[in-house]
């Protein structure tokens, strides 16, 4: 719709992890040589956590890019949210095994043999779980357990976990601690700093084939972009559409920064309500912080009671005492 209008072959801020729009940063460069190091000399278990929106999602396919070059065959499980069983099936699938009425039992020899045939042909095989912080507990305990699959040199199947930082939190419980070990490389994204950020939309914006994107949306826009995403690329992706979609439609040639707050405020991007887990966490705390304070209450008015009290008991101790004074 806008293309033309900005003189755009493409469309330069698509939410779907495009790998020929990746931004390489120092920390992304890391990151993905860090994958791919870790799965070409077969260390096993591989992690990277990101917050929602930092870009896992674009590195695991720019990475998969590469492993098809080198001849690398990968299972890719984007919804992890299966049975141990239903995961193997899965995978087995994945790697074009037959695994409809199998026992897991027979999956697990099925894809032992598969393994073992590539490895003796000096060829790689990877398990990639995207979205891997919401494992159970039960079914991360069965992806360690197929690193057993191993010669005395090396793994035979290379797994990556990617996810959200709740996946660290999980693999830091005591339940996990064996595969926590076996863990060979981990890394973590960072939302965009505001250079990053620049670099991020004139990047995308020099390839989409825009001639002067620094025109098109200066710096004081991109200062104002960064404030409303706080880094992360899928919302500067969005907040970008929607301004080119807004500066069209107001015939304007520049991008400002009212039109990005404007944008923000309308996907209410800084409204963040508490989840309900952590609101009934709250609730909670503030009802025992109010029986605590009720306590503390009953408490004081007994004591100033007994003190309102004590003088009429001194007396009467007193009057005992005398009542019973020997007679001299």
């Amino acid at each position: 719709m806008y293309k033309g209008f900005y003189h755009l072959t493409r469309n330069p801020f698509e939410i779907t992890p495009d790998p020929s729009f990746l931004f390489a940063t120092k920390k992304h460069n890391e990151a993905l040589a860090s994958l791919y190091y870790g799965v070409r000399r077969r260390k096993g278990f591989v992690v990277l956590t990101g917050e929602v929106g930092t870009g896992k999602t674009l590195l695991v396919r720019c990475l998969l890019a590469l492993l098809n070059q080198a001849r690398v065959s990968y299972a890719y499980v984007f919804n992890p949210r299966l049975s141990p069983k239903e995961f193997l099936e899965y995978i087995a699938g994945d790697f074009g095994l037959p695994a409809t009425g199998k026992t897991k039992g027979e999956l697990l020899l099925s894809l032992g043999t598969y393994l073992i045939g590539r490895h003796q042909k000096n060829l790689t095989t990877v398990l990639v779980v995207d979205e891997a912080h919401y494992l159970s507990t039960e079914l991360l305990e069965e992806i360690r357990l197929l690193t057993n699959l191993e010669t005395p040199q090396a793994k035979l199947l290379q797994i990556l976990l990617v996810g959200q930082p709740e996946l660290d939190e999980k693999l830091d419980s005591t339940d996990l601690r064996q595969l926590k070990q076996r863990i060979a490389l981990r890394s973590h994204l960072h939302p965009l700093t505001l250079d990053e950020t620049a670099g991020y939309i004139y990047r995308r914006l020099q390839i989409a084939g825009h001639p002067t994107p620094a025109e098109l949306l200066p710096m004081e826009t991109i200062v104002e972009v960064h404030q409303q995403s706080r880094g992360y690329p899928r919302l500067i992706n969005t907040l970008c559409e929607n301004a080119l979609i807004c500066g069209y439609a107001s015939r304007s040639q520049t991008i400002t920064p009212e039109m990005i707050a404007e944008i923000a405020a309308d996907f209410r991007l800084n409204v963040v309500r508490p989840s309900r887990a952590a609101q009934a966490g709250s609730e909670a705390h503030a009802a025992e912080v109010e029986r605590a304070a009720r306590t503390l209450l009953e408490l004081y008015a007994s004591l100033r009671k007994a003190q309102e009290l004590e003088p009429d008991l001194r007396m009467t101790v007193a009057a005992g005492a005398r009542k019973h004074e020997p007679f001299i």
